[in-house]
């Protein structure tokens, strides 16, 4: 039986007796050749597959196991990616793929194998081509947008352009532009304190505020100068039953945006705890977009919940799923074994496992039930009235195993009002009107993106974390903290009978774990929405998910969708090749104040950068009489284009500066491609994330040296600087460093023991490796 993960097999092999051997095959055995994209566009788009160089000997031993073995099993995941593993395999090992016996089960327990082992099926060649359209497409968009990119971007790191990454780029961008163009309106809200009494005497306060908002001063001013002596009292209540149902089980992407929101989990890193889960036998497949959950499973749930809070609690309901393309698995993401509230295993797999037995029990429990009550408060001289509300758990249902979205569950309790009858008078203690500020669309976290790309019919269950991992990884989006800014607001308040103006500083707009477009990432979003429109439209993108859920159900021929698609594009590519100009997204940020040189910010080929003058080419510089050249600067990763000054460029070009003198050479610090630096004797310095290289003082740039000279000094192992040779401790052990060449130390070699005459003989006689790889002949 073959599986993917090393993880599952071992799971596996406990149900299986001992006629059976359990191996894996890593994912994905094959890829598409990189030479001319692996597709053959003359043969109706074909794939041309080779096997990856890290699975050669893998493969070798699985052909061996495959002619010795009675019978092959194919038991890969049951989802698109899952079934094209399986036929690669059989491509592979030589197998028929219409006799292959195929399994799939979506929870790794006894029960569930032994069943799909009883049922085998063949390969769906339908989920096949599903996948290998996806696979064609993406590598014809990434391959011939990416070249496109290098020549109108024109930078040394790889660009890459793809047909879901570049879209979650644009939705972040985009989100970034409708933050930029806001304009924060203010307005006043009044909140008022009372305190009352009831029949025997207890004393109580109450909660209230103006259901309007004023937008002027003066309109707040006059209406708490109109409250000041003033009657209050209880005009009406309105009491009404509410109930509050429980949330469908976990699919993907709702999994991980509650893992986010109550766990602080990466998107990536719940999909590999759940994946961890799975493979052990904790839970169902963690690749779906089904809420489904199985007749047993609900049976388990409810015998739980009947046995831990009573028959009241159970209301067992099937929840059906919205997405008309729903087809990765056949249930939601659950525990196998209803009966197991917690796991074995690290931390961060118990709290996850958790989360998910709690909602999956929650989504079989009863509703809960609310009482909501209204107090409308009669003011006397005003025609407005003020409204407290209150809110009480009359029983709590699936409440008392699970709330959605909340970084806590105490933090849920409900508003619980004081004893109230109609015509109560209410005596005012505090009134307050304080100038609130809009708000304007929260940048996106991980989570959020992921819920928008699902609305938008955008990816599928398996590919949102790759997605998201991606467009990270090549820096067009960068996951950060932002610091709050402070501002000035008004509040107006009653006191002593008199209404008093106070101005109070806030701070806003602080933001943890966001998703920020970086200056590269809206480059090329500009310019893919301004050349590729179609790429780039969001309905569009949705409209080619729904393409490969026909294929994967046998309702379109994936060679004909190819084909409708990559003709057009294919001739609109070449077409912009010829006409779209470059970009640097170039900004004029003013002129220096001495020379009246223009100073302006623009994007590089090491990323972004200031310029100061003019950038010409030598036959205009020399018409025009221009001798001096441009004087170019990074930008700190702080920054970024636009919303750097003429005053922070100004600032960029004081760097490199010399800051003082130690060991009889310069102390220099700069912004190098790498980041800040301090250069001494030759030999540079990283600066720490966080200090700023303009304002790092003499003093701590020799600590940073010190501090970096002891730690290369404990990586010495011999140093023959006459023949420019080190002997150094590595990562992956000792190696030999001759000039710009690394050479590795034969096995069993004691490094502190090698004689110069030693060291030399293995420069002559090995190969060197790693980045200064070097052609070499060896000498005999």
């Amino acid at each position: 039986m073959i599986v993917e993960s090393p993880a599952k097999a071992k799971t596996i092999e406990k149900f299986l007796g001992k006629d059976f051997v359990v191996k894996s095959c890593y994912g994905h055995i094959r890829d598409l050749d990189k030479t001319d994209f692996g597709i053959d566009f003359k043969n109706n788009y074909e794939p041309r597959y080779i096997i990856s160089a890290d699975k050669e000997a893998l493969v070798k031993e699985l052909k061996k196991l495959a002619k010795s073995a009675e019978e092959i099993w194919l038991a890969t995941d049951e989802d698109r990616e899952g079934e094209a593993i399986s036929w690669h395999l059989c491509e592979v090992l030589g197998l028929d793929a219409k006799k292959a016996k195929r399994i799939v089960f979506h929870e790794i327990t006894k029960k569930a194998i032994q069943n799909a082992v009883a049922n085998p099926r063949f390969i769906n060649i339908d989920l096949v081509d599903a996948q290998q359209a996806r696979r064609i497409l993406d590598r014809i968009v990434g391959f011939e947008l990416s070249p496109l990119l290098w020549r109108k971007i024109n930078m040394k790191t790889s660009l890459s352009a793809g047909r879901v990454q570049s879209v979650a780029v644009r939705l972040i961008v985009e989100r970034e532009q409708e933050i930029g163009k806001f304009s924060a309106q203010a307005s006043f809200k009044i909140t008022a304190l009372f305190s009352l009494e009831d029949e025997k005497g207890k004393k109580y306060q109450l909660k209230a505020e103006l259901p309007v908002k004023f937008e002027q001063e003066e309109d707040v001013q006059t209406f708490l100068q109109d409250c000041i002596g003033a009657d209050f009292a209880v005009s009406a209540i309105t009491v009404k039953p509410a109930k509050r149902t429980p949330s469908a089980p976990f699919t993907t992407s709702t999994l991980q945006q509650e893992a986010s929101t109550k766990l602080g989990f990466s998107v990536s890193r719940t999909m590999l705890i759940a994946q961890k889960l799975y493979e052990e036998g904790h839970i169902t497949y963690m690749r779906t977009d089904s809420v489904n959950l199985s007749q047993q499973a609900i049976e388990a749930a409810k015998s739980e919940i009947e046995k831990n809070y009573g028959e009241r609690y159970v209301h067992t309901r099937q929840f059906k799923t919205k997405s008309s393309g729903a087809q990765e698995a056949h249930e939601a993401i659950r525990p196998t074994y209803m009966e197991n509230a917690e796991v074995p295993g690290d931390n961060d797999a118990k709290r996850l496992y958790k989360l998910i037995w709690k909602r999956t029990m929650a989504s079989q429990m009863a509703d809960a039930e609310l009482e909501k009550t209204i107090v409308d408060i009669h003011v006397s001289t005003r025609s407005e009235q003020l409204v407290a509300k209150g809110e009480v758990i009359k029983f709590d249902g699936f409440l008392k195993v699970y709330t959605e979205a909340l970084e806590d569950e105490s933090d849920d309790e409900a508003t619980i009002l004081p004893p109230l009858t109609v015509n109560m008078p209410l005596h005012l203690l505090e009134m307050e009107g304080a100038q609130k500020f809009s708000k304007p669309a929260a940048r996106y976290t991980e989570a959020s993106l992921v819920k928008k790309l699902e609305e938008l019919g955008i990816g599928r269950p398996s590919t949102y974390a790759p997605t998201i991992s991606t467009v990270q990884k090549r820096e067009y989006v960068v996951k950060k903290d932002k610091d709050g800014i402070e501002r000035e607001a008004i509040q107006y308040r009653i006191s002593n009978k008199k209404v008093e103006r106070h101005v109070v500083t806030e701070t806003y707009g602080a933001e943890r774990m966001k998703l920020f477009p970086t200056d590269l990432g809206i480059l090329v979003t500009d310019f893919l929405t301004a050349n590729f429109p179609q790429i780039l439209d969001y309905s569009f993108t949705a409209n080619v998910e729904e393409q490969f859920d026909e294929i994967a159900i046998g309702k379109r021929e994936w060679h004909h969708m190819i084909d409708e698609f990559y003709k057009p594009f294919h001739k609109h590519l070449e077409v912009t090749t010829q006409t779209a100009q470059r970009v640097t997204g170039e900004r004029i940020l003013g002129v220096h104040p001495e020379s009246g040189e223009p100073i302006s910010v623009r994007m590089g080929k090491f990323g972004p950068m200031v310029v100061m003058g003019e950038l010409l080419d030598p036959k205009e510089a020399k018409a025009r009489g221009i001798t001096t050249k441009p004087k170019f600067a990074g930008l700190l990763k702080t920054q970024n284009m636009q919303d750097i000054t003429l005053e922070d460029a100004l600032k960029l070009f004081e760097l490199p500066k010399t800051i003082g003198t130690y060991r009889d050479d310069d102390v220099v610090v700069g912004v190098g491609r790498f980041g800040p630096y301090v250069r001494n004797t030759k030999k540079f310095y990283s600066i720490p994330k966080g200090t700023e290289a303009a304002a790092i003082t003499l003093d701590e740039a020799i600590q940073l040296i010190l501090e970096k000279d002891e730690k290369d000094k404990n990586k010495l192992i011999h140093d023959f600087p006459e023949h420019e040779i080190q002997v150094l401790n590595g990562l992956y052990g000792p190696y030999i460093k001759k000039g710009k060449d690394n050479f590795k130390i034969p096995k069993g070699t004691d490094a502190k023991a090698l004689t110069l005459e030693e060291i030399l003989q293995i420069v002559e006689t090995t190969e060197p490796s790693g980045k200064g790889k070097r052609k070499f002949a060896k000498k005999k």
